[in-house]
């Protein structure tokens, strides 16, 4: 996790919302990283665990991940959860819930749904607290700049009128 928090760092830094994602295969091995990449590629489905997947698959030559763990820093959200079943992953370990779009037990569980034609182990809350940071100082860091814009722009516009 400690590494997922480094390129999330990283990919923050970029102006991307920071999140990394990592799966591992049945040995321990990495065969798919992902970081959010929806501002960088301008793709609405470029979130850090679709990338890890759709990576995984590819080296694998297969979609079905059932031996496989996915490692993450946020709690995936509907989306990512629903191809997290449809990949069927085996394990899913993440770091901060989210409260707000959490699809792994924050807001609804799809890992256990009646309707989910497959059921997966699920680990919360390893690294929590640095998750929770990482991501919190990122977006009170993101509204502070926003702010500044605004600001700007409207002191820009006084001076013209």
């Amino acid at each position: 996790m400690q590494r997922l928090l480094r390129r999330a760092a990283a990919v923050g830094a970029e102006g991307e919302i920071p999140v990394a994602a990592v799966v591992l295969d049945g040995q321990g091995r990495a065969v798919g990283w992902g970081s959010n990449r929806r501002e960088q590629d301008q793709q609405p489905l470029g979130h850090a665990e679709l990338i890890a997947l759709q990576q995984a698959a590819r080296l694998r030559s297969d979609w079905r991940l059932n031996d496989c763990t996915l490692l993450v820093t946020l709690e995936p959200c509907p989306m990512c959860a629903g191809a997290l079943v449809q990949a069927r992953v085996g394990r899913v370990v993440f770091g901060a819930t989210d409260a707000k779009r959490g699809a792994l037990g924050g807001v609804l569980d799809l890992s256990q749904d009646p309707s989910a034609h497959h059921h997966m182990q699920v680990q919360a809350g390893v690294e929590a607290e640095a998750c929770a940071l990482q991501l919190g100082t990122w977006f009170k860091l993101r509204r502070q700049q926003q702010r500044e814009q605004r600001c700007g722009k409207q002191a820009a516009l006084a001076q013209e009128g």
